[in-house]
């Protein structure tokens, strides 16, 4: 399964991004962290307009049919927008120097409430909901800068209605 874009896009996105790759990175680990770095990406599908163009049997969520911006500007349908391609590289960057960090194992039964280290003492915030999609929620972070890429690609949500 290929990730977005190529391991010298990522290298020259990266560069210019002022990021420095950890020493020895290797060919292997930049694909290995694209790739992670593209199902990160994938997870944002359903708030892409459109289809896979392939159908579902494609790898990836892009390229898409009938995909618009979120101004609704047409975005051909074999096209993968660079914006896409650039966020999927933030992610992988972020993979590839602390692997893992954007998918998060959640465990519910074993939250953290209250750490105690010698003097010091800390509480931490939780969530008193059982719902599996709320402790995935809590738990899955927000990189801003991935946010910021795609915002533009993404449907807009409008709040339902109460009718009473």
């Amino acid at each position: 399964m290929a990730g977005y874009g190529d391991n010298a896009g990522f290298t020259s996105y990266a560069e210019a991004a002022g990021y420095v790759f950890p020493d020895g990175a290797t060919d292997a680990q930049k694909t290995a962290a694209r790739q992670r770095g593209s199902l990160v990406i994938d997870r944002y599908e359903p708030r892409f307009s459109g289809q896979r163009t392939g159908g579902y049997a494609q790898e990836r969520a892009w390229p898409r049919t009938g995909a618009t911006t979120y101004y609704g500007e047409a975005i051909p349908s074999g096209e993968i927008p660079v914006a896409v391609i650039n966020a999927s590289y933030e992610a992988a960057f972020l993979e590839l120097t602390n692997p893992g960090s954007l998918s998060p194992v959640v465990t519910g039964t074993s939250t953290v409430k209250r750490e105690k280290i010698g003097q010091l003492e800390v509480e931490y915030s939780t969530s008193t909901s059982t719902d599996i999609d709320d402790l995935v929620a809590l738990a899955t972070p927000v990189v801003t800068t991935i946010e910021g890429l795609l915002w533009p690609f993404l449907v807009p949500v409008w709040p339902g209605a109460l009718v009473v």
